[in-house]
């Protein structure tokens, strides 16, 4: 089955799928170029990312996301449930809510075994979004999930890529990997008024550690 996936004009990402089925998995766009970081040069917090990026810790329990934090890029931001509608499509947060994330809850949650999905806006109309300068981290950083079970959800970062929307490896960033990942998505590329983005940034990374939360 063939997943796609377009924009909406102002940066909200849309997830279209060929299958109105629950199960469906959606998938993102296919981008293009890398995802800027504002009009002002990014500067991101004073740490170096671990290089040697840790072994996959096991499996955690399912349990839904209430925050996330990447201390890297200064992120820490709310955490809202997103299925899919009658058509089988998933959309990003209100965009009266620019701040907040968005966790695909019909997939695993982060932790969990198997590939979890995290989608946030780039910007919106009225300025920069929660994952504007997602493009900025690097193997090693680390991406912190609070979870409702009082567990704090510790991510490493393996890569970060921009897809143009002709090449986006929908199994490499869907498919099962054998140990708890997350991805991170949101729009890059250029914009055009009628199109939207032209692109996606996608993070990966993988489940290295937990620690309780206070």
């Amino acid at each position: 089955m063939t997943l796609s996936v377009t924009f909406s004009l102002v940066a909200g990402i849309v997830w279209v799928s060929s299958d109105s089925s629950e199960d469906t998995v959606p998938a993102a766009a296919d981008g293009g170029d890398s995802a800027g970081g504002g009009r002002e040069p990014f500067r991101r917090a004073p740490h170096e990312p671990d290089q040697r990026v840790p072994a996959s810790h096991a499996p955690l329990v399912p349990s839904r996301p209430l925050k996330v934090a990447i201390p890297a890029i200064y992120i820490e931001s709310a955490v809202t449930g997103l299925g899919l509608d009658a058509k089988g499509r998933l959309g990003a947060p209100p965009l009266s809510k620019p701040k907040l994330t968005g966790w695909y809850e019909k997939g695993p949650s982060p932790g969990e075994d198997g590939t979890a999905l995290l989608v946030g806006h780039r910007d919106t109309r009225t300025g920069p979004a929660v994952f504007l300068n997602l493009n900025a981290l690097r193997r090693g950083d680390k991406v912190n999930v609070v979870r409702a079970d009082r567990k704090t959800a510790v991510f490493t970062v393996d890569a970060v890529k921009t897809y143009t929307k002709d090449k986006f490896p929908d199994d490499k960033v869907y498919g099962e990997t054998g140990r708890p990942e997350l991805r991170l998505l949101t729009c890059g590329g250029r914009f055009d008024e009628k199109a939207g983005y032209s692109a996606n940034v996608v993070v990966f990374a993988h489940l290295t550690s937990l620690k309780k939360t206070a």
